[in-house]
């Protein structure tokens, strides 16, 4: 999960690809598309193993955009495939 709180701070759109399922992956992201949040940081909240290749992970990430703030408060799916953890999918918390 850190990892991909990473990426999007960096903008690394290959590497959230590359770790999204392919069962769930969009074919691209638009990280680019103006303006772009301006991240200010990441709190998880819980991690869940399901089963030895399944987990779910609580966070809320926090950004700034058009200079008001936001948070993204998800629990996400995860899958554990060839030994790399996978993001599945997620649902957005209130």
């Amino acid at each position: 999960m850190r990892s991909r709180y990473s990426a999007y701070v960096l903008g690394l759109e290959d590497y959230l690809l590359a770790t999204w399922h392919p069962d769930t992956r969009p074919a691209a992201l638009d990280l680019d598309v103006p303006p772009r949040p301006q991240w200010l940081g990441l709190a998880v909240k819980a991690h869940v193993p399901l089963d030895a290749s399944h987990a779910t992970v609580e966070f809320v990430a926090r950004y700034k955009r058009n200079g008001r703030a936001f948070k993204l408060h998800e629990t996400s799916r995860f899958e554990q495939v060839d030994g790399r953890w996978l993001y599945v999918g997620g649902d957005i918390r209130e």
